[in-house]
């Protein structure tokens, strides 16, 4: 009886591990007071939204006893797991580019784009890296890959000045105000672009021009779409490769602070209810290249199979 009692609680708590999503925050070196007070301000308003989206998070720190480098390194490998919940990496603070290599400015040695891809290149499970620094669009291109959301505060490694998109987005991730599709959660997605409307805004009402260009990665071609190609969560410009989905569909499933709807599945239900919504996509993209019947056969079939996970009785009973 012990030994079967052992074992339940042993089992739920492997399944609560695995529902939760991880962030891990880097707060580079600010520079000045100034610039220390704001991101400050930034992590502790991510730290909030994780604590309510009741993900594991974790600060990479400088310490006497190693650097922030260090630190970052070693709690990324922690993560390398087969998870099927999301990986948070969010960077605030400011980034370098030389031409030919782009950084983030750390407190001691800085991390390069070439840094974290080769430390996350082990990563199985959904990942999502925010780079919220300027001259952080190199990043894009070196971390793009499947089943990755990227996004960076700019469009070239030659913006160089302080970014503000980092502020609104650290904003908009635990606020519904956001919630585009009224479903009572913020997608990473509909935070985004909330942060990216406020940024340009922000510009605008200054009388100045916008030293920052956020983009959006998440089909895996390394490119980037801006967030003027969307209309609500959808792109309206179709992309040049016919064969790859638009940008934005990864990352309207990604939630740091679920709703209580969604936190009824499983990390199982979730994964296996995102990778569908993405046949759906798919299916519906090449609609025009297909029979009709066949279409809504195939059509049919994954909306059966979409419906099983919220209705697993129901469809036990149909068998």
């Amino acid at each position: 009886m012990r030994i079967s009692l052992f074992i339940l609680i042993f089992s739920w708590t492997v399944a609560g591990a695995e529902d939760k999503a991880s962030v891990i925050l880097v707060t580079g070196a600010p520079g000045n007071e100034e610039y220390k007070k704001i991101f400050g301000e930034w992590t502790a308003q991510w730290k909030d939204a994780a604590g309510k989206g009741e993900a594991k998070f974790s600060e990479a720190v400088h310490t006497k006893e190693k650097t922030q480098k260090e630190t970052l390194a070693e709690l990324i490998q922690a993560e390398l797991n087969q998870s099927k919940s999301p990986l948070w990496l969010v960077l605030i603070g400011h980034g370098t580019f030389d031409g030919k290599k782009a950084k983030f400015n750390l407190q001691g040695p800085d991390v390069s784009a070439a840094d974290l891809k080769e430390w996350l290149k082990d990563c199985k499970r959904p990942l999502a890296i925010i780079n919220c620094a300027s001259s952080s669009s190199p990043f894009m291109n070196a971390l793009s890959g499947e089943n990755r959301v990227i996004i960076t505060a700019t469009r070239s490694g030659f913006e160089r000045n302080f970014c503000r998109l980092g502020g609104f987005l650290a904003k908009a991730i635990g606020d519904l105000e956001a919630d585009i599709d009224k479903d009572g959660q913020t997608s990473l997605l509909e935070a985004w672009l909330a942060a990216s409307r406020y940024s340009a805004e922000f510009y605008k009402n200054e009388n100045r021009l916008s030293p920052e260009h956020p983009l959006l990665d998440d089909n895996g071609d390394g490119k980037g779409t801006p967030p003027d190609w969307f209309r609500g969560t959808r792109v309206t410009k179709k992309s040049e490769d016919p064969k790859l989905l638009p940008d934005g569909l990864r990352t309207h499933q990604l939630h740091l602070i679920a709703s209580l709807e969604e936190r009824k599945l499983s990390a199982t239900q979730r994964a296996e209810r995102d990778a569908l919504d993405i046949e759906l996509a798919k299916l519906r993209a090449t609609k025009e290249l297909m029979e009709e019947k066949i279409y809504y056969s195939e059509l049919e079939k994954l909306l059966h199979k979409i419906g099983h996970i919220y209705f697993p009785e129901e469809g036990q009973a149909k068998q």
